[in-house]
């Protein structure tokens, strides 16, 4: 039977390793739009970055509402969905400090630079959900 996850649990789920997010979006006619994403948590909040003008971009600056789910596609499973309300900022420090510490995670710190530079640009966003829901569950086959 499936175990619902601790905070402390599900934190350490969704930050161990490389797992990508799958961030869903509302578009403007009102159906999904669903991305995979890199992240961090800081605090209460999930932090990622995307373009301006991309779909998720776009998306979030008309509504703010997001999902996004983090698995383990290896039995026994497990799966963690956070929800909340997006807030964006253009602010490059802030743009860049996360798009270096996000390179860190996903592509080493010897990367981590690169990336900062690459994803800190004009034209990029901060997004920061303040989690409000989650629903998380581990050995979901057991």
């Amino acid at each position: 039977m499936a175990q619902k996850m601790t905070d402390e649990q599900w934190r350490a789920f969704v930050s161990q390793g490389t797992r990508t997010g799958k961030l869903s979006t509302v578009r403007a006619d009102g159906s999904p739009h669903v991305a995979p994403v890199w992240f961090l948590l800081d605090g209460d909040d999930l932090v990622f970055n995307t373009g301006k003008e991309t779909v998720k971009g776009r998306n979030l600056a008309r509504d703010g509402r997001v999902a996004l789910c983090v698995d383990d596609d290896r039995p026994p499973y497990g799966f963690v969905v956070l929800q909340g309300p997006a807030r964006l900022s253009e602010d490059l420090d802030e743009v860049r400090y996360w798009a270096t510490r996000l390179g860190a995670r996903y592509m080493g710190e010897e990367r981590a630079e690169e990336f900062g530079a690459r994803n800190g640009v004009p034209g990029e966003l901060l997004v920061r959900v303040r989690i409000e829901k989650v629903l998380a569950y581990a050995a979901v086959t057991e």
